[in-house]
């Protein structure tokens, strides 16, 4: 997908999720949809994360955590110093 008439580089999304996390496959859905909408070109990276290490190396809040350009959607997550695997 790339913005009609646009020189900008893709927006970067970040999917940060667990293995059997049932909400992320409609959350990457959605985001292809609204990519799609807006005319936006995205690169959409998928995470799996494994082990606690993982969740800190990737800021991992809660699954699905959904980062833009590295920052978390929300952007009170953005100060969030507890990650985990859940």
């Amino acid at each position: 997908m790339h913005e009609t008439g646009s020189d900008t580089s893709p927006i970067r999304v970040r999917i940060v999720h667990l293995k059997n996390c049932k909400a992320t496959s409609k959350t990457i859905d959605l985001i292809e949809q609204v990519a799609r909408n807006l005319k936006l070109e995205i690169e959409l990276e998928s995470i799996v994360i494994h082990t606690q290490e993982e969740a800190e190396k990737f800021r991992h809040i809660g699954s699905p955590t959904i980062q833009i350009n590295n920052l978390d959607i929300d952007p009170e997550a953005r100060n969030v110093k507890s990650f985990g695997l859940t």
